[in-house]
């Protein structure tokens, strides 16, 4: 297959995942275009890497849907993705040769063995290690093993590359040419290509476009300059950039800033929309039984416009509904039994028995 015909799209579609009750994604959407280079930036702990692997099949999302083209893969598994992954730790066959290691995907659909070798001469030009094919993995360098991961991925022309921090154990004279390997090999194969990293000038150099990610939540989602001058958030603002963007605290005045005695003119638009929705159910038992429901519904909506004077709309509505229901029910029954049992002789003996059995029963 020539490279770039089997560009895919991938697509999350309100995919979530929790372990127990720790929420790693919440609502993660996210689209990929056919031939981009994605990069899935965050700290450790911020659910790129789980992104990854349940686009691999190597983790089920606990809801939502994953897409890759036009088909649902949410519950296919690995092998039928059409995917291929760079690992962290490369997961080199160290019994085998570069090219034995290389040509393994190809061995596993039972390629001929002319058309083996020449696809493994293909690929392993592509990384420049067609002098290498004869070492075994021991007998290479971090960025050398780094390639042979590489090209394994590349020989089998998927539709979609799943890099997980490839680089971060080589050097960084080392990460910053295999960083520029990697996006001319990217361009020139032109596959859809998803890259999880933590370094921010690995995301800067290679990416299309930039996912940035904290606590499961996709903070924003643009090209690398436009992250860098027009951060969405204060989180992005201030984990891009090395030193990190300076904050500086103030107030508005209209269209002013003012802090510390200074002014700047800005052009702030500030809209505000609150939604308070509050259900409350209180049962109470006392001697009376009753059931009371009360469900209280708050929809307010905040419009703040903020110039030189603020106006505040304020909308409230309230609706209460208040059903009692008493039911009271008394069973009362008195059962009184006397026996009495006299006998006349020279002697007299009198028993008397008496049993009196009351329930009283509300």
């Amino acid at each position: 297959m020539a490279a770039g015909e089997s560009k895919a799209s991938v697509k999350f579609r309100a995919v979530q995942k929790s372990f127990g009750s720790v929420k790693v994604l919440e609502e993660f959407d996210l689209e990929v275009e056919p031939g981009e280079f994605l990069v899935l930036l965050g700290a450790s702990g911020s659910g790129k890497t789980t992104a990854l692997r349940i686009l691999s099949g190597l983790e089920t999302p606990t809801d939502g849907r994953v897409f890759i083209g036009d088909r649902d893969v949410t519950e296919v598994l690995p092998k039928y993705r059409d995917i291929s992954m760079v690992f962290q730790s490369y997961a080199l066959y160290p019994h085998k040769t570069v090219a034995e290691n290389i040509g393994f995907p190809l061995k596993v659909k039972k390629l001929n063995k002319a058309d083996m070798d020449a696809a493994i001469m293909d690929a392993a030009k592509q990384v420049q290690l067609e002098s290498l094919l004869e070492r075994y993995p021991r007998e290479l360098s971090g960025g050398q093993r780094q390639r042979v991961a590489l090209a394994r991925a590349i020989i089998r022309r998927p539709s979609v590359f799943l890099m997980d921090e490839p680089l971060s154990n080589l050097d960084a004279k080392l990460r910053g040419h295999m960083r520029a390997e990697l996006k001319h090999m990217q361009a020139t194969l032109g596959i859809t290509t998803i890259y999880v990293t933590h370094d921010q000038i690995e995301a800067m150099t290679l990416a299309h476009r930039v996912a940035v990610l904290e606590k499961g939540v996709l903070q924003q989602l643009a090209p690398p300059s436009e992250i860098y001058n027009n951060p969405a958030n204060l989180f992005v603002a201030q984990f891009i950039g090395s030193p990190a963007m300076n904050v500086i605290h103030g107030s508005l005045a209209g269209s002013d800033f003012l802090t510390n005695g200074a002014k700047v003119k800005t052009k702030v638009k500030v809209n505000v929309k609150v939604e308070v929705e509050v259900k409350v159910k209180v049962n109470v038992t006392a001697h009376v039984n009753a059931n009371v429901n009360v469900h209280v519904n708050v929809n307010v909506i905040v419009d703040i416009n903020i110039f030189i004077n603020v106006n505040v709309n304020v909308n409230v509505n309230v609706n209460v509904n208040i059903n009692v229901n008493i039911n009271i029910h008394v069973n009362v029954n008195v059962n009184i039994n006397v026996n009495v049992n006299v006998k006349v002789n020279v002697n007299v003996n009198v028993n008397i028995n008496v049993n009196v059995n009351v329930n009283f029963n509300f």
